[in-house]
């Protein structure tokens, strides 16, 4: 890595991490969390806890989120039948309320010199979807979910087939997201790390502190271009 002069000077190569990060999309995930409680004859839960569970992808999400109720881990069968419609009832839902965060579209577009490419733990389908639904796609070379790999975030799998998609080294190349997943997956990839502050996962930041913090994507630009941070 870099020295603390010029500590971002080597990166190009950008990766970002899709919900609390590029999107707000808590309010149709939790949305469609209490749908599939409430077709399974469960207790809905108030959003604040649904959007704490955000992060690790669907199938987590859902098994959080059927065992929030009775503190007990959700049966395989109840996984699966929650998780089926869950995916159902969010594809038909997942644009209603999803926006971009305030400076994201501004951000890419002053970043749209670099390559870039979106690493989450959403299904891919999913993501290129809302990315299409909200004008995003054209910023990004490659677009990768949690169903991409065999394993995902925070395992490096994902950042190491994007490294050599996008002829970076882990050096020249930085993740961007809001949660400590984000982070662990930086470190577990040797590659740098930016979190946001207005994302989901703000209280993770705190336990795995990133290389840079940003309030808006619109700052990224200055770390990157100026010769001395």
């Amino acid at each position: 890595m870099p020295g603390e002069e010029n500590r971002f000077s080597a990166v190009r190569a950008l990766i970002f991490d899709l919900d609390g990060t590029l999107i707000d999309s808590k309010r149709d995930l939790a949305l469609s969390i209490n749908a599939m409680l409430k077709r399974m004859g469960r207790a809905e839960l108030v959003h604040e806890e649904i959007f704490g569970m955000v992060g690790n992808g669907a199938p987590v999400l859902v098994r959080r989120a059927l065992g929030a109720e009775t503190l007990k881990t959700a049966s395989d069968e109840e996984a699966d039948t929650g998780l089926a419609y869950f995916l159902s009832y969010y594809r038909n839902h997942m644009l209603d309320n999803t926006v971009t965060y305030p400076g994201v579209r501004e951000g890419l577009a002053l970043l749209e010199n670099h390559p870039m490419a979106v690493l989450t733990n959403k299904p891919v389908n999913f993501s290129r979807a809302i990315l299409d639904g909200l004008g995003l796609s054209r910023y990004f070379r490659h677009v990768y979910g949690g169903n991409s790999f065999e394993k995902k975030k925070p395992h490096p799998m994902g950042v190491e087939t994007l490294l050599r998609e996008l002829n970076a080294k882990p050096q020249e190349t930085m993740i961007v997201g809001d949660s400590e997943v984000d982070i662990q997956t930086a470190r577990n990839s040797g590659i740098w790390s930016c979190g946001v502050t207005y994302g989901l996962g703000t209280e993770g930041l705190r336990a795995f502190p990133p290389d840079l913090m940003l309030d808006s994507l619109t700052e990224l630009p200055a770390y990157l271009n100026r010769q001395t941070i």
